[in-house]
């Protein structure tokens, strides 16, 4: 993303994940000396072209370095340089439950994801929601229609954002607000754009930013 992004291939139990990782530069008083936490965001669909450099994912890593936080991407399992074959979103979980316990032990902990990442995404809060305190949740293009997701937990409600296209050509905005309408939870709708948010990026960008802040 920048001169200062680190390329790490991380050992895990089938061989290695590719990652990257981003730390704010102090550029203005407006970015902390020490970044406020690590963010890890997931991208989309391994077996139709995603990749830790999705142009949504890396809108998503800019904002919240932005906003002070030090960002981890990663490739999942068969993408890149990380080893091991496409694993039906099971195998995609560990992936990111690895690169947490690594890159982010302890202190403040953001996630978010794009599409198929936000879906993995949503299942780990799970696994993560009675040991780790998740500070901030960026659920974008979320897979409902392809994936069964699970519902959010009432106590994340308020870190969470939920950003979705107003056109979604792959998971039809209906499905989303179904899904949430169960729990409340709000949708943030982007209009006149789709799943990949083609010349929306920079709105995209601004509604992390200020959810992260």
């Amino acid at each position: 993303m920048n001169s200062a992004t680190q390329k790490i291939l991380l050992s895990v139990s089938q061989g290695q994940l590719e990652v990257l990782k981003d730390t704010p530069v102090l550029t203005s008083p407006a970015i902390p000396a020490t970044p406020i936490g690590t963010a890890v965001l997931c991208h989309p669909h391994p077996l139709h072209g995603g990749t830790m450099d999705n142009k949504v994912v890396q809108t998503m890593a800019r904002a919240f370095v932005q906003a002070g936080w030090a960002v981890i991407r990663f490739n999942f399992r068969g993408v890149g340089l990380s080893s091991g074959v496409y694993d039906n979103a099971q195998g995609e979980i560990d992936d990111l439950l690895s690169v947490i316990e690594h890159f982010a032990p302890a202190g403040p902990l953001a996630l978010g994801g794009f599409s198929f990442g936000a879906m993995i995404t949503a299942k780990a809060l799970k696994r993560l929601q009675t040991t780790r305190e998740i500070t901030r949740v960026v659920l974008v293009g979320l897979a409902v229609s392809r994936f069964e997701v699970p519902l959010i937990d009432a106590s994340l409600h308020n870190s969470t954002l939920l950003i979705h296209g107003q056109d979604d050509e792959v998971v039809p905005l209906a499905d989303v607000m179904a899904w949430a309408q169960e729990m409340i939870l709000p949708v943030c709708v982007v209009p006149k754009t789709g799943h990949f948010f083609h010349g929306q990026l920079p709105l995209l960008k601004g509604l992390v930013v200020r959810h992260v802040v």
